[in-house]
């Protein structure tokens, strides 16, 4: 086989992609990809067998985030910007063996590359294959996979200042563990659990930077339709760099839009004062192909979520930064102040026509943990008088799969007495359906992006306290969660770090679970797939 990935839900035939990745990323890219993941765990290695100072090695903590960042689905397809990661990282890999007097010889602490095919054979040699035992290379991705999502929400919160150094001393022993070949299956669920630890540690690390600097989410309505002013659309996660986007259009007769995950950006109160933030354009992630033809204006990738265009027009508009980066578009790099030069992206917008309407109307979200909480009163009154029967928590991820409609069947079908609790952009599949309130508490409540996931654990873990509970899983809480990617992976395994008990996961079981991982997840924590949706309903609400 020319490459082999299984790392997101869409993985060919649920078992992996062999030629071609689902995502758009091809052969070239994948190796260069695993090449990418190796370095950093040869960078792991040199740290924890010298035991180095972390706190003191801060170019090489942000080049590993970065790294990593750029490993997670439909982030980066640039093969020529990955090869110079590469390139860097093991530059800082072998100063830093020096610096340490490191005189180990695992190989990912010492190998060294030359041209670009020489990359490839070398990473023919180290991808996921290369772990023979099913069980253990399962629990070596499940951790890995878990990294990539923490390195993720860890380096948003580092763009904005907040950083905790706890937090890479736990990524490097990880990925130093998946060299170790003495680990047992058990010393890896070990592992893997404690992953879920450091992903809601890293999770509150985001929510505490977000808000530090833009406010706690508030409720608020997000217009769906279009002005008639030429515009941009963001995509993404990363709101430093929504915020300097908006600074730069200010005043500038340039409106800007929100497309998929970096629709909650509407909620926070920093970003209101801009009056050319004008609104959410389109849907999620996966049908930006239709949408961004219909925008017309240049787009920004912030971070993952980029697919492949299918037309040479809509690439000319296609702006990357950050982790992200596609072949062919200009990539936006920050000073060593993190300041970002937007101009380009303005200038090109002023000469483009103002989107097309492509719906009408608002939605609303910003039901974050502060403002729920904020409800706290209302929402357990009608939970005691038995207005609100059951809470179903339906976060995680969207995707093109025709399976995935059962999320939006289930969200129609559902008792008119429970309310769903959403984040990330799996509530593209229901919230704009219109499904109303319970005594003035909307039945779909939006915490924000996939990170904000830890804002229902929060409002989880306070119904626990007002309701004297001992076991989090004795709330009228049910978990029907969607996944794509690498950041759902850390959410869930930091659900299983809290307590929380018989998730169902689809709307497939991860392909990279082994049959004995996944008997282990059954057995010790109730994980579950999906069924039909009137079963599944009936299952839940009995």
């Amino acid at each position: 086989m020319s490459m082999f990935c299984y790392q997101c839900q869409e993985t060919a035939k649920n078992t992996g992609c062999t030629i071609k990745g689902v995502c758009g990323k091809n052969e070239e890219v994948a190796k260069l990809q695993d090449l990418l993941i190796y370095a950093t765990k040869g960078i792991s290695e040199i740290i924890v067998k010298t035991k180095a100072n972390v706190a003191e090695l801060a170019e090489i903590n942000h080049e590993v985030l970065t790294s990593i960042f750029i490993t997670i689905t439909n982030a980066n397809f640039d093969a020529d910007a990955i090869d110079k990661q590469i390139v860097k990282v093991l530059g800082l890999r072998d100063d830093l063996a020096k610096k340490t007097s490191y005189t180990g010889n695992n190989d990912a602490a010492v190998f060294t590359v030359g041209d670009r095919a020489s990359m490839l054979e070398k990473a023919a040699t180290v991808g996921v294959l290369s772990t023979e035992n099913e069980d253990v290379r399962s629990l070596r991705e499940l951790i890995i996979y878990g990294i990539k999502g923490m390195a993720a929400y860890a380096e948003h919160a580092y763009n904005i200042g907040k950083e905790d150094t706890s937090i890479y001393d736990f990524m490097y022993e990880g990925l130093a563990a998946t060299l170790d070949d003495s680990l047992s299956a058990d010393d890896l669920v070990a592992l893997t659990l404690k992953t879920g630890e450091y992903g809601v540690k890293t999770m509150a690390l985001l929510d505490e930077a977000n808000t530090s600097r833009y406010g706690n989410p508030e409720i608020t309505s997000v217009n769906i339709g279009v002005r008639k002013n030429p515009a941009i659309l963001i995509s993404g996660h990363d709101l430093t760099d929504m915020e300097q986007l908006l600074e730069q259009t200010q005043g500038t007769g340039v409106d800007v839009y929100t497309h998929g995950e970096m629709l909650p950006a509407h909620y926070y109160p920093a970003f209101k004062k801009y009056d050319n933030f004008v609104g959410n354009y389109g849907n999620s992630w996966w049908m930006q192909v239709g949408e961004f033809e219909s925008f017309h204006g240049p787009i920004l990738f912030t971070t993952n979520c980029i697919v492949p265009p299918k037309t040479p027009e809509v690439a000319t508009r296609i702006f990357t930064t950050g982790a992200s980066g596609f072949p062919g578009c200009p990539h936006i790099t920050a000073d060593e102040n993190g300041k970002k030069d937007f101009s380009a992206i303005i200038e090109l917008a002023k000469t483009l026509s103002s989107p097309d309407e492509i719906e009408t109307g608002s939605i609303v979200g910003g039901f974050a943990h502060s403002q729920v909480l904020a409800l706290a009163d209302k929402v357990v009154d009608a939970v005691k008088t038995g207005a609100i029967k059951k809470f179903f928590v339906m976060a995680g991820c969207d995707g093109r799969m025709k399976s995935r409609d059962y999320y939006t069947e289930f969200a129609k079908q559902l008792p008119n007495d429970t309310v769903i609790l959403t984040a990330g952009c799996a509530k593209y599949r229901y919230n704009k359906l219109g499904l109303g309130d319970i005594g003035g508490i909307p039945r779909v409540l939006d915490a924000g992006q996939c990170n904000d996931s830890y804002s229902l654990a929060v409002i989880a873990l306070k119904l626990k306290e007002v309701f004297e509970l001992n076991d989090i899983n004795e709330l009228p809480i049910v978990y029907n969660i969607a996944w794509y990617e690498q950041k759902a992976v850390i959410v869930l395994l930091a659900l299983l770090s809290l307590g929380v008990k018989n998730i169902h996961l689809g709307p497939t079981l991860p392909g990279f679970l082994s049959p004995n991982v996944a008997n282990v997840l059954v057995d010790t924590f109730g994980i579950a797939g999906i069924g039909t949706v009137e079963d599944d309903i009936a299952l839940f609400t009995a």
